[in-house]
């Protein structure tokens, strides 16, 4: 069985995939991330994301953490530019706990004063953990040069002084424009009846009311490409280069996914890291990442090496980047890389809650969930001359811009 839909009265949706297994996982996927937030007040999603787990009118904050620890439970959450997603793994029987701790949390906190303080001061020193470390700071800011006075630009975990400025009404307003049932997807993966499921989402979350307010997002320019060289107190030097690309619903999605899983994916025989790494061994990353979006995707390359050796590392990447233009893959190449993609996610489906939280990321985008067979068809059925038409429209060097953070000279 692939996987079952519900959509209560209030238009919340729960996608649902049965399995007999003693443990179950369970997330709330909100479409909202730091793209939608007001002017001003980056990061205020991810604070929230924080703040749900303080206080609620029913619950301590010590009861939040101990609600599902205790029977050796485990609760997550996370921001992306596009989703809040909260998640837990548990056994089966913790069901009915888990999806009332979810309703509790994300409709009923309270948000004081002191708490909103205190994590204010947590986030800080997150934004200044971050900023320690050149290989993750570098994506943010590529994105940030990316899709400049666009929202897409920014930080996940907002800055110094929009964290200053949140107060307990910008929260409680995000909310109630965004926390609607209708821009929900409750993910379940357990042992259990789909009419028990349809139950137990009825009897936690069947009371929340509907909302005729669509929040709406602005779709992004593109900017001219630009180049920039930072220098920074780091002994490594860093590069990313890369450009807008094809959104979720683009028809070149899926050729595009297989190319950069050609190019710099998942994996060791990739043709980066294998011309970077391994033949000339002048880095220790090689890797490149393509996330489609509701409007735009990004598509970046990076790799950290020597100083003295970036040149040389860039020659290679400029190399390959033509080579894939220019030259088609042959049969047997292409029949090689569509078997490593889809066995690389076949595997993923090992990890059950990876799978949930992506069943309900797809009912949020598209209305329904894609099985594997489905998702398999489509890469099976990837041209080489559309990987050719991809990568020359998307990685061709006039449409990329790159950003380099460079060691200081003594």
């Amino acid at each position: 069985m692939e996987y079952q839909l519900i959509t209560l009265a209030n238009g919340m949706r729960i996608v649902f995939k049965e399995a007999n297994l003693p443990v179950a996982h369970a997330c709330v996927v909100i479409n909202v991330g730091a793209r939608d937030e007001p002017e001003g007040k980056a990061g205020l999603a991810h604070f929230i994301e924080h703040l749900v787990f303080k206080k609620t009118a029913r619950r301590s904050t010590s009861q939040i953490l101990n609600c599902l620890e205790v029977v050796g439970a485990d609760l997550n959450a996370y921001t992306t530019k596009e989703y809040t997603c909260l998640h837990a793994s548990f056994l089966n029987e913790h069901l009915s706990r888990t999806l009332d701790l979810f309703e509790d949390i994300l409709f009923h906190s309270e948000f004081p004063e002191n708490e909103l303080k205190k994590e204010k001061g947590v986030i800080q020193d997150e934004i200044a953990s971050y900023k320690d470390s050149p290989e993750d700071a570098i994506v943010d800011d590529f994105e940030d040069l990316l899709f400049k006075n666009h929202p897409l630009g920014n930080n996940i975990l907002g800055t110094t002084d929009s964290l200053k400025s949140f107060t307990k009404g910008d929260i409680q307003t995000f909310i109630k424009e965004n926390y609607l049932p209708e821009n929900m997807v409750i993910g379940i993966t357990a042992n259990k009846s789909l009419s028990k499921i349809k139950k137990l989402c009825e009897k936690y979350f069947g009371h929340l009311e509907s909302s005729a307010l669509q929040p709406k997002r602005i779709v992004p320019v593109k900017n001219s490409p630009i180049h920039i060289i930072e220098k920074k107190p780091i002994s490594q030097a860093h590069y990313i280069l890369g450009a807008p690309a094809y959104d979720i619903h683009h028809s070149l999605k899926t050729p595009l996914l297989l190319t950069n899983n050609v190019l710099g994916g998942m994996g060791m025989s990739s043709r980066l890291n294998m011309e970077i790494r391994e033949k000339h061994g002048i880095a220790y990353t090689v890797e490149s990442n393509y996330s489609p979006l509701t409007d735009t995707g990004i598509l970046t390359i990076y790799f950290g090496t020597e100083n003295d050796k970036i040149e040389k590392a860039k020659s290679i990447l400029f190399r390959e980047l033509k080579k894939i233009r220019d030259v088609k893959l042959g049969p047997i190449q292409l029949l090689q890389a569509k078997r490593k993609y889809i066995g690389q996610i076949a595997l993923g489906e090992e990890n059950r809650m990876s799978l949930i939280i992506a069943l309900a990321k797809n009912v949020i985008d598209h209305g329904y969930a894609e099985s594997l067979e489905q998702i398999f068809t489509k890469i099976n059925n990837v041209s080489a001359e559309q990987i050719q038409e991809v990568a020359q429209e998307i990685l061709s060097s006039e449409n990329m811009s790159s950003l380099v953070f460079s060691p200081e000279e003594d």
